[in-house]
C-alpha cells in the first residue's frame, strides 16, 4: 500500500531527491512476472476426502484473497465444503461444490488459520479437491 505524504516539506523534499537521483537514460529488463508469482490456484493444495474429513490447518496469504475450493475426482458428485477459522472455531456455513472453482469464504485477512471440513453428496463415494488460499 503506498503511503501519502501529507507534509509540504517532506513532499518537496521528496521530489526533489527524485529528481536529482533518477538517471534520465536508465531503463529496467522486463521482469517475468509469470514465473515468479505462483497464482492463487497454483499454490493450490490437493487433499482426498477418505483420508480424512477435515483438512488443516493452513493460514492464508496474499496469494488469494479469498479461500477457493473445487473437485478434481472421484465419484461423488460433489462436496459440501465450509471454512472453520481458528479463531472462531466453527464453520462460516457450508457451500456446495462441484468441479469448478467455488469461493467458501470471502476477503480473508492475510495470517488467518483455518481448517476445511468436507462432507461428500453420498456415504461411501470417494472425493479428490484442491484448496486455494
Amino acid at each position: 500500500m503506498a503511503k501519502i505524504l501529507t507534509h509540504p516539506a517532506a513532499a518537496a523534499a521528496l521530489l526533489a531527491a527524485l529528481a536529482v537521483s533518477a538517471p534520465a537514460t536508465a531503463s529496467a529488463a522486463p521482469v517475468n512476472t509469470s514465473s515468479t508469482v505462483t497464482s492463487c490456484y497454483g499454490g493450490a493444495v490437493t487433499v482426498s476426502y477418505g483420508d480424512a474429513v477435515e483438512f488443516g490447518p493452513y493460514t492464508t496469504t496474499s496469494r488469494c484473497a479469498d479461500i477457493n475450493l473445487r473437485m478434481v475426482s472421484g465419484d461423488a458428485e460433489f462436496v459440501w465444503a465450509c471454512v472453520k477459522f481458528t479463531r472462531v472455531g466453527e464453520c462460516n456455513y457450508w457451500t456446495k461444490v462441484g468441479r469448478s472453482w467455488k469461493t467458501i469464504a470471502t476477503d480473508v485477512k492475510d495470517g488467518s488459520t483455518f481448517t476445511v471440513p468436507l462432507g461428500v453428496d453420498l456415504e461411501g463415494s470417494s472425493a479428490r479437491v484442491q484448496i486455494a488460499f
